[in-house]
């Protein structure tokens, strides 16, 4: 929602909006942008009278225990029959009309993945629009309108598309409104608990998103998932190009810091950049596909991704004091946890630890439906803590067969002191979550420079 906002800002249209409790990075990008953030939900916010009004996924029509409703404003915008769409809605019909559009799907690595695909085209010349679900580095916005670059005909426009449902009013998938020329499929799990019955119910709209892609379009699709597999035996109308695989249409050998890029099982290309981890490997072979279809080759894509400096909040360091690292990572599901974990373990070593802190506050997450899977996500960790407040299961016996090496938090400070007890120079303490963890990444640097 604050890209969409500050896309509409581009497009001259006065902006704001309202939320509870945002955080940066976005908070302090909206503040940049000149939007207005509103705390909460009013009714009295009707009287700002805007011509429309884009309701994000989080409102409903609950109510809270007292009766009174959770989302007042809602309320008062249904009563007054005043103008009113979801985000993705808005964007079809204002945005991506007429244009390329590049859609990068998957239950992860949508957003690095749309972030690497933006920065090879703006290497290419191809001046693209984007909208990001986090701050990529190299542009410093998560969302532009973007421009159709001299020479060219297209105006290509890359965004992250979630399967996630769009507004209390449309329960379709958000990705079904995007209508994708081009479309990567990354990854295909189960997720979203809260809104999909299984696995079976995520493909089927992942399924819905490949019907909508032309004849002359390409899929491009990841050749080690099964999942991803069944969505396409379910009907398939365009062109298909695989990657991760050995016999995969695009593939690597090497490390994933520095490897070999091959089309067919030919050396097009040479990747060397700063990230680790094999799931960003393939999220760079994706975006290297899914560039070939807009006429990039894969060698001048493996150059550009040598100058990606990847999002914020995906392996960032806020910090080091007295040898001691801090990250901050949107790793939650347990996939994105251990796939985290796995990528800093190879960039450091075996020898040096790390600490994971975490708090599984995702609604899936929340609802315990993958608590069983936590011990075998922190597996690369030498020391794991786990921020439970919140939760209505118990992460005591969640993490019970991980004895000493798991500890329990029911707030932040009672967490940040546990990791103060056990920490060592040297150490790498890896913070993970979806929302804004309570400053725990500050807290923990504050009291290192105390210690």
């Amino acid at each position: 929602m604050g890209g969409l906002a500050a896309l509409a800002r581009e497009a001259g249209h006065r902006v704001t909006g309202c939320d509870v409790g945002v955080y940066p990075p976005m908070s302090d990008q909206l503040q940049a942008l000149g939007i207005e953030l509103i705390e909460g939900f009013g009714s009295d916010q009707m009287k700002l009278r805007p011509d429309l009004y884009v309701i994000g996924n989080v409102v409903s029509r609950s109510r809270l225990p007292s009766g009174e409703p959770k989302f007042p404003l809602m309320e008062a915008i249904l009563e007054a029959g005043a103008p009113y769409t979801s985000g993705p809605q808005w964007l079809s019909e204002h945005v991506l009309q007429g244009r390329h559009v590049m859609a990068v799907a998957g239950t992860h690595g949508k957003t690095s993945t749309t972030s690497m695909l933006s920065w090879i085209l703006e290497a290419a010349g191809l001046k693209p629009g984007f909208l990001v679900g986090g701050v990529p580095l190299n542009f410093g916005v998560s969302a532009r309108l973007g421009q159709v670059a001299s020479g060219h005909s297209r105006n290509y426009f890359v965004i992250e598309a979630d399967e996630y449902d769009t507004a209390f009013f449309d329960k379709r998938s958000k990705f079904v409104h995007y209508r994708p020329r081009t479309a990567i499929l990354n990854n295909l799990e189960f997720d979203h608990a809260d809104i999909f019955d299984d696995l079976n119910a995520i493909e089927r709209q992942f399924h819905h998103l490949v019907r909508t892609v032309p004849a002359k379009g390409r899929l491009v699709v990841n050749g080690l998932e099964e999942s991803l597999t069944r969505v396409l035996a379910q009907g398939c109308w365009s062109e298909v190009r695989t990657f991760g695989t050995t016999v995969s249409d695009f593939s690597a050998l090497g490390e994933p810091n520095n490897f070999d890029v091959l089309q067919q099982g030919r050396k097009v290309a040479q990747a060397t950049w700063e990230l680790g981890g094999v799931h960003n490997q393939l999220n760079a072979l994706a975006a290297i596909a899914a560039a070939e279809h807009v006429g990039v080759s894969p060698e001048v894509a493996a150059h550009a991704l040598a100058s990606f400096q990847n999002v914020k909040r995906r392996m960032e360091l806020r910090g080091t004091v007295g040898g001691i690292k801090v990250y901050d990572d949107f790793a939650h599901h347990p996939t994105a946890i251990r796939t985290t974990l796995d990528g800093l373990r190879r960039q450091i070593g075996p020898q040096q630890r790390i600490l994971a802190i975490f708090e599984p506050r995702s609604n899936t997450m929340k609802l315990g439906t993958m608590k069983s899977q936590l011990p075998w996500s922190l597996a690369q960790a030498d020391l794991s803590f786990c921020h439970s407040g919140g939760l209505d299961w118990d992460a005591h016996a969640a993490l019970a067969e991980m004895g000493h090496k798991a500890q329990v938090a029911a707030n932040i400070d009672e967490l940040v002191k546990q990791v103060m007890s056990q920490v060592k120079p040297g150490d790498h303490l890896l913070c993970m979550s979806n929302g804004g963890f309570g400053g725990v990444h500050e807290k923990l640097l504050n009291a290192l420079q105390l210690a």
